[in-house]
């Protein structure tokens, strides 16, 4: 039977975006959703924004990263990416908390669309009002 080299995982959310990120001892490759990363992210600055843990510790090159991600659009998956990977090298690495902590991926944005409410147009806005 083969050994297997040991993956750490994460799970990252913003928005509605969730990413389930597996890291393994590699060379630098990374994969989204089994697409290559420069073709599912073709924006540098999603890119840049995904990366950034990697960046932060200096392990872009000494790690392989598998992601599997849903839900959201671009941004928010890019996010839920990094939330992801940050929390993964944690398992990876625990002295690499203070780098993540101070770089600001370890934190969850808890920013969402707020629902729409009945008996309203949306979620915060009234009807017009008319006393008569």
């Amino acid at each position: 039977m083969a050994t297997t080299t040991p993956e750490f995982l994460g799970t990252g959310r913003r928005k509605t975006s969730v990413a389930r990120v597996r890291l393994a001892n590699g060379s630098g490759k990374i994969t989204v959703n089994g697409r290559a990363f420069d073709h599912y992210f073709p924006m540098e600055t999603l890119r840049a924004t995904a990366t950034q843990p990697l960046t932060l510790t200096g392990t872009t090159a000494k790690l392989d990263v598998k992601v599997n991600v849903k839900g959201g659009g671009p941004s928010g998956q890019a996010g839920a990416v990094s939330h992801g990977i940050a929390r993964a090298l944690l398992e990876f690495d625990a002295s690499l908390r203070p780098t993540l902590k101070q770089g600001g991926v370890l934190t969850r944005d808890p920013r969402m669309k707020e629902r729409k409410k009945y008996g309203q147009p949306g979620a915060r806005k009234r009807f017009q009002f008319s006393k008569r």
